[in-house]
């Protein structure tokens, strides 16, 4: 039962055999209750847990919170990777409009495609309803930027503008610490300075 329970948590991103033999034997020597805390409220995620019908991330609804609120602007439409993006933009509060969660990015040699994003989804979305601006925000890497410029492409037979998030220089960042790529991307997405 304790190997089970290494390899069970071994499953998390960052945990290793190490890391997860701590977490056994803390729980199982110092912290049994919230032992059984953690394992009700991993089988009551896992059970209840769904992604939102409308935009894919995770819910305990049929639709989320975001998709229900009225207020949230309904031609906007932010596409992000993951729902911890969406959390990492709610953050911000500057943003008030809609979203759509691939799930991943597109990745021939690990089988991902357009289908397994839910590229299909979203070319229904932009069909369907009033969205007049696509945002991608998709992570500054070579799969993410693929991503984008597939989305781009998919998205110019609709009568969307499609706008991409600005990457650079972080705030509080210093330019010697930065590497070519983001100082490439900060000064060919600068802007007019009133």
């Amino acid at each position: 039962m304790i190997e089970s329970l290494n390899k069970a948590f071994c499953a998390l991103p960052g945990v290793g055999s190490k890391t997860a033999q701590r977490f056994v034997y803390h729980l199982l020597e110092r912290n049994r209750n919230g032992g059984f805390e953690l394992a009700k409220a991993l089988v009551d995620a896992m059970e209840h847990v769904q992604n939102c019908h409308s935009c894919r991330t995770l819910s305990e609804k049929e639709i989320c919170n975001i998709c229900a609120n009225t207020t949230r602007d309904n031609s906007q439409v932010c596409i992000v990777e993951t729902p911890a993006d969406i959390h990492a933009i709610e953050q911000s509060g500057v943003y008030r409009g809609m979203y759509f969660v691939l799930s991943g990015y597109l990745s021939p040699i690990d089988g991902i495609g357009a289908s397994e994003l839910g590229l299909d989804d979203l070319e229904q979305k932009l069909s369907n309803d009033s969205v007049s601006e696509i945002i991608l925000a998709t992570n500054a890497t070579v799969e993410g930027e693929v991503t984008a410029h597939y989305i781009s492409n998919m998205a110019k037979q609709f009568d969307v503008k499609i706008t991409r998030i600005a990457h650079g220089i972080p705030i509080g960042g210093e330019l010697e610490y930065a590497d070519i790529n983001t100082i490439a991307h900060a000064l060919s997405g600068r802007k007019s300075y009133d």
